[in-house]
């Protein structure tokens, strides 16, 4: 029997920003590029794509680099720019043996025009 995927929950960037508040740690899984024009307060930065020769490709080391930052029961949520990468890296941690990552649906861009706290 195939092994079932577990798919991730998707939180509005204003539960997200209440998770924040509340103890969650914010990973942006977007390039280093995108997160130095600005992120949410206090995210770890992890790309989950990197560009390579022939364009962008998944960072390899991309979980060993999260485990560094974060441990399989921290409460995380994950975004990017616009909710796509943040969707796969979530569904990546999770099948990893995360157990309590968040996809923040929208991503930074949905962050920034509700107005939340950010940074550069």
């Amino acid at each position: 029997m195939a092994e079932e995927r577990r798919v991730p929950s998707s939180v509005s960037v204003t539960v997200a920003h209440d998770l924040l508040l509340a103890g969650h740690r914010y990973l942006d899984v977007r390039t280093p590029e995108e997160f130095s024009q600005g992120h949410p307060c206090g995210a770890i930065n992890v790309p989950y794509l990197k560009r390579g020769p022939s364009g962008m490709s998944k960072n390899p080391d991309f979980l060993e680099q999260v485990s560094s930052h974060f441990g399989q029961s921290d409460d995380i949520i994950v975004g990017c720019q616009s909710g796509g990468r943040s969707f796969i890296a979530t569904t990546d941690l999770l099948d990893a043996g995360f157990t309590a990552v968040k996809d923040v649906s929208g991503g930074y861009a949905a962050w920034a025009q509700n107005g939340l706290p950010t940074q550069d």
